[in-house]
C-alpha cells in the first residue's frame, strides 16, 4: 500500500497505477486533522480496501506532506563515506569538526518544518547558501523505547522521501535546518512489503533537470534499525515519527526559481519549487536584553 494524505485531512491509498486515489478517511473511521499518524496509533488496517476502485484522480486532490505534524523528525548525520569526503573538503558544508551517529548521536528538527511537495521550499535569506539534501526517511507504525535493531523492522509503518534542506554556517543543525518548509516529505508513505530491501534503493535528485545526487541506499553507514536502536536509548520514539537516514554526495545550492526533482525506487517521486523570501542575513539584528542584576 501507499499512504497519502490529501486534501489537508485525508487519508487515501494510491491504486496499483498511481493515478487514482481509494479514500479510507471515513472508511476507518478517522477524526483527526493528522490521519496518518491516527492510522498508526490505532493499530489500523487498510489493506482490505487497497484494491477498491478509485474516489478521486490523483490530479484533482492536493498532495499534502503524509503527516501533518510528527512529534519528532529524528536525523542521521553523514551517514555516507562519499558526503563525508565531501563535507570534509568543503568547509561550507561542515564548519565543525564532522561526527557520525556513533561519535554524538542523531539531531531533531523542527516538526514544523515539515511540508508536502506540492507546498515548495522557502529559502528564509537570499545571502546565505541553502543546500538540498534527498534522503530515505520512514515513518514508524509504533511506540518503541530501548529496542534492539533486529526488532525495529516490525514497528516501521513506510518508507518516504524526504529532502532535508539545510542553510550552511556556524549555527547549530537543529536552527539551520528547522526553516518553515525544510522538511519536505511525500509524496507517499509506501509499506515495507511495497519496497523491500530498504538499504538496496536506487535514489535520485535533479536539480533543473541536471542530475546532482545519485546513489544506492546499500552505503549508508549506519543502517535504517542502527538509527532507531541508538535514539530509542531513553526516549520513546512514537508512531508518527519520522526518521531520516542522511544524505549521499552531491549536495549544492538552491536558489528561488529551482525546480528539484527527487525520486527512490520503489517509494515514489515528487517535483518541489523553490521560492525566496527579499530578506538578507545579514540585515537580520537581534539585540541583547539588559537583564536586571
Amino acid at each position: 500500500m501507499r499512504f497519502v494524505r490529501f486534501n489537508d485531512e485525508r487519508l487515501g491509498l494510491l491504486t496499483d497505477d498511481g493515478d487514482g486515489i481509494v479514500d479510507v478517511t471515513d472508511r476507518l473511521g478517522l477524526e483527526t486533522t493528522d490521519p496518518l499518524r491516527e492510522y498508526a496509533n490505532r493499530d489500523l488496517d487498510a489493506s482490505e480496501y487497497a484494491d477498491a476502485e478509485a474516489d478521486y484522480d490523483r490530479e484533482e486532490v492536493r498532495i499534502e506532506s503524509p503527516v501533518r505534524r510528527p512529534g519528532k523528525v529524528i536525523a542521521a548525520p553523514l551517514n555516507y563515506e562519499n558526503h563525508v569526503e565531501e563535507a570534509l573538503a568543503d568547509k561550507d558544508i561542515v564548519t565543525q569538526e564532522w561526527f557520525t551517529i556513533e561519535d554524538k548521536g542523531y539531531f531533531l528538527k523542527a516538526p514544523s518544518s515539515v511540508a508536502g511537495p506540492e507546498d515548495g521550499i522557502e529559502l528564509p535569506f537570499t545571502d546565505r547558501r541553502v543546500d538540498h539534501e534527498i534522503e530515505l526517511a520512514f515513518i514508524m507504525g509504533e511506540d518503541v523505547k530501548d529496542i534492539d535493531s533486529d526488532d525495529v523492522w516490525d514497528a516501521v509503518l513506510g518508507y518516504t522521501i524526504l529532502l532535508d534542506v539545510s542553510v550552511r554556517g556556524d549555527q547549530d543543525r537543529s536552527n539551520r535546518k528547522s526553516y518553515d518548509t525544510f522538511t519536505i516529505v511525500g509524496p507517499c508513505v509506501a509499506t515495507p512489503d511495497e519496497v523491500g530491501d530498504p538499504h538496496d534503493l536506487e535514489m535520485e535528485l535533479q536539480l533543473n533537470g541536471e542530475t546532482r545526487q545519485q546513489e544506492n541506499t546499500g552505503e549508508m553507514i549506519y543502517s535504517c534499525a542502527d538509527i532507531v536502536e541508538y535514539a530509542s536509548i531513553g526516549a520513546t520514539i512514537e508512531a508518527g515519527d519520522v526518521v531520516t537516514t542522511g544524505t549521499p554526495e552531491g549536495v549544492s545550492a538552491i536558489t528561488g526559481g529551482d525546480t528539484i526533482e527527487a525520486e527512490i525506487e520503489n517509494v515514489g517521486s515528487m517535483t518541489v519549487d523553490v521560492t525566496e523570501r527579499d530578506l538578507a542575513f545579514e540585515d537580520v539584528d537581534v539585540e541583547k536584553s539588559q537583564l536586571d542584576e
